[in-house]
Formats: structure tokens, C-alpha cells, sequence
């Protein structure tokens, strides 16, 4: 049984990117071809006027067209219209080959361009999922029993701060049986039977409306848990106490990228979620971010985004949610998380990191650098070239080396193509520790 139509697949998506990234052209691109074509109509003028004025003035025809055709051959716009392509697809390929998909040709050039970037935190910067990261048992309780009574009653449920205590308990190899009975509180915890015990697991709010104080040293941890960003929980059973403190932790990736943006000369990097600030200045703490705001709404970050873009000029964005959509629209590029992406994340953004692989955007903004600057090299060596032989054309008979011949001129002419070419080519080899 199928849930979804066969072109909703990531792999369908995947496709529709690539088609759109082929019709996706740079700016460079587009400014070199629209030069290109009404340079053509000038150079065609200038080579009939070449052949009609000489003439008028009863010059001899063999000499004078022979040197309307070298000018025609000279001028020929070919390596300029050639430059940018070629550097563009090679950089499109060489990307996608490492894990990093651009829509176009358009973003890596805008991408090169990026001084600031802003990550979303949750499924970002960090996993996207709770884990376990303190367990605290009182009255002489071991933090294994806490552990043991808070899984049973948390076992049947799906919520995210549950699943976590769970997987903790099984990973320490404790024997995780469901609850005999449980009432739920909504957002304040629940109250569970465990072998005939009852268990309670919650805020404090919890014990408050169940008429029990906790001991002063367990209130006293949570509030220094909470301080540090930490969601904690409070385990009752019986006269024994307990805390249990879970977080979203940062991924394995997210301070390695951060270093490497940084030497990159990425300032600031720029930390934006709609989590409570102490979370989101915890995770900034950990991950190396040098801003940060909390608390965002989606028109918030977009707000956010206008205000890097006044400060500082281009900025980039990273985000994988619904909430994310907005700002990655907005920014200057959006950069989507591939794997856990949601749809509009993914339809948002102009490049696609496959696999969730945070450690491929440093490479991303080199190779988005070096690709403009192969785009300078190869359009000074098209313009630089042509005028030369340009001048070659017209002043020719008046220095020592004589009039442009057509061989020399057809080989110069080509050898500026293929030579574009193939410094645009040069960007297909390497990969992320070589680039």
C-alpha cells in the first residue's frame, strides 16, 4: 500500500531540482549572454562597414575583406559567453557529487558572495531530538532506579521528552516495563502504576496540584537544570525523589562547521529559533555562535533577516521546518537540511544539503567562492584576449610584427575558448578536504 504518488518521492524532488537548476542562470551568465548578442550585431556592423568604407575610398577589395573576416573571427564573443557557463555546471556537478544540490547556477554566485549566515537551531544545529543528560536520585535512591520507574511510565507514550527517558533506560540495559494504568496531566506530567507503585513524573506544577513538596535539594537542581537550558522533570515513588533532565543536543557536526565558516571569514554567525532564550543561549554557548536570538516567530526571523541583510549585506540561511520556510525565502540564499527537511524547507530553499550533512557547507561557500573567482579569471582572459587581436586588426600594419594574419587570429581566437573552458573544468575535481 502506497501513502504518497509516485512524484511526491525525495527522489522525484531531487529530479525536479536538477531540471531547475539547468534553467537557473548566474547573473554573470545572463549579463555575458545578453552581451553577446547584441555585441554580435555590433561586430557584424563593424565588419560590413570595414568591407563599404574601404571601398569608397577605392582601397583594394582582396586586402579589405580579408581583414573584415579576421575581425569578424577576433571579435567573436564565444570565450565570454563561455566563461561562466562552464565554470558554473562544473561547480553544479562537483557539488552535487560531495552532497550539496543548488537549484542554479544564480545561488552559488550569490552564495560566493555571503558574508553572514543564520542557522535555526532544532534539527539544525542541534539532532532534533531529546536526550537524556542528567539522572539524580534522592533519599538514598540510585539514579538507575529513578531512571527505571520514570521509563515504565513513560513507555507507551510518544512524546518526545518520554521516548528519550525510554531509550536512556535501555541503553544503561534496564528492563523497561510498561505501566500497569497511567492519568495523564496535560502539560504537566502523569501519574502511572508500576508494580503495584504509583509513580508520578513531572513539572512541579504536577506535585502542587497532587498536594506533595519535593525536597529542597531536588527543587534546588531543577532550577540550576533549567538555568542551563535543560528541561528537567521531577520522579516521585513513594518517599523517594528523583530528577531526570533531557536536551536537544547540538550534532556532532555543528561545531566543526561553525569553526570552519569562521575561518572562512563568516562574521557573525547568527543562532535564531523560537525556543525560549536561555535554550537558544546555551546552544549558542555550546556550538560557538557568535548571536543569537529566542523566542521567534516565522515573520520574527524574517524580520531578523532583514535587519543581517541592512547590517552586514548578504546573508545566507539554514533551516529544515515549516517555520523555517519564510526566512529561507527571504534571505539572500536559503540553504535547506535534505534529509529531514520538510516540503516547504525544501521548496524554499535555494540549495539543498542531501543527507543532513552540516560539515558539506563550509565546502559549499568555498566552492561557491572559488567558482566567482574562476568566473573573474575566465572573463578577464575572453576580454583581455579579444582585445588584443581587436587591436591587432586595426593597428597591425603599423608595428613590427605586420598585419594580423587568419591562422594566427583563429588560433588565438579558439585557444581562448578551450582555454576558459578548461579552467572552468578545473572545478570538477576535488572534493571537501581538497577545495
Amino acid at each position: 500500500m502506497t501513502s504518497r504518488a509516485a512524484g511526491d518521492t525525495t527522489l522525484a524532488r531531487i529530479v525536479t531540482l536538477v531540471d531547475r537548476a539547468q534553467e537557473q542562470k548566474s547573473r554573470t551568465e545572463e549579463i555575458a549572454q545578453w552581451v553577446g548578442r547584441y555585441y554580435t550585431i555590433a561586430v557584424m556592423i563593424a565588419a560590413a562597414l570595414m568591407i563599404a568604407i574601404p571601398l569608397l575610398l577605392h582601397h583594394p577589395f582582396t586586402a579589405t575583406f580579408y581583414r573584415a573576416m579576421t575581425l569578424l573571427v577576433v571579435a567573436s564573443p564565444c570565450a565570454l559567453v563561455l566563461a561562466t557557463p562552464a565554470t558554473v555546471l562544473s561547480a553544479i556537478a562537483n557539488a552535487a557529487r560531495n552532497g550539496i544540490l543548488f537549484k542554479g547556477g544564480r545561488f552559488i554566485e550569490a552564495l560566493g558572495r555571503v558574508r553572514v549566515i543564520a542557522f535555526d537551531k532544532t534539527g539544525t544545529l542541534t539532532r532534533g531530538r531529546f536526550e537524556v543528560t542528567d539522572v539524580h536520585g534522592f533519599c538514598g535512591t540510585s539514579g538507575d532506579q529513578v531512571l527505571a520507574w520514570a521509563a515504565s511510565a513513560e513507555k507507551r507514550s510518544q512524546h518526545p521528552l518520554a521516548q528519550a527517558v525510554v531509550r536512556a533506560a535501555e541503553a544503561r540495559g534496564i528492563d523497561v516495563k510498561p505501566a500497569d494504568s497511567l492519568t495523564s496531566h496535560l502539560g504537566k506530567g502523569l501519574v502511572a502504576h508500576v508494580n503495584g507503585d504509583q509513580v508520578a513524573i513531572g513539572t512541579s506544577a504536577l506535585f502542587e496540584q497532587l498536594g506533595v513538596t519535593p525536597p529542597a535539594e531536588a527543587g534546588a537542581l531543577l532550577d540550576r537544570l533549567r538555568d542551563e537550558a535543560k528541561t528537567a522533570m521531577l520522579v516521585r515513588n513513594g518517599s523517594h525523589w528523583g530528577v531526570i533532565a533531557a536536551a536537544d543536543q547540538p550534532r556532532p557536526t555543528a561545531v566543526p562547521t561553525v569553526n570552519a565558516l569562521k575561518q572562512q571569514g563568516v562574521h557573525p554567525i547568527v543562532l535564531l529559533s523560537g525556543d525560549s532564550a536561555p535554550t537558544v543561549a546555551a546552544i549558542a554557548r555550546a556550538t560557538g555562535v557568535d548571536e543569537h536570538h529566542g523566542a521567534l516567530l516565522p515573520e520574527d526571523k524574517v524580520r531578523v533577516i532583514g535587519e543581517l541583510e541592512e547590517r552586514y549585506g548578504q546573508v545566507a540561511m539554514v533551516g529544515d521546518g515549516v517555520n523555517d520556510a519564510p526566512a529561507l525565502a527571504r534571505a539572500s540564499v536559503g540553504i535547506a537540511m535534505g534529509g529531514a527537511g520538510t516540503d516547504a524547507a525544501l521548496e524554499s530553499a535555494d540549495v539543498v544539503l542531501m543527507a543532513d550533512d552540516l560539515s558539506a557547507l563550509p565546502y559549499a561557500v568555498r566552492l561557491a567562492r572559488r567558482a566567482r573567482s574562476v568566473v573573474v579569471q575566465n572573463v578577464a582572459i575572453a576580454v583581455g584576449v579579444m582585445m588584443i587581436l581587436v587591436i591587432w586588426v586595426f593597428l597591425g600594419q603599423h608595428t613590427p610584427v605586420g598585419q594580423l594574419r587568419l591562422p594566427v587570429a583563429v588560433s588565438g581566437h579558439e585557444g581562448s575558448t578551450v582555454l576558459v573552458i578548461l579552467n572552468g573544468l578545473r572545478l570538477l575535481g576535488g572534493h571537501r578536504s581538497s577545495v
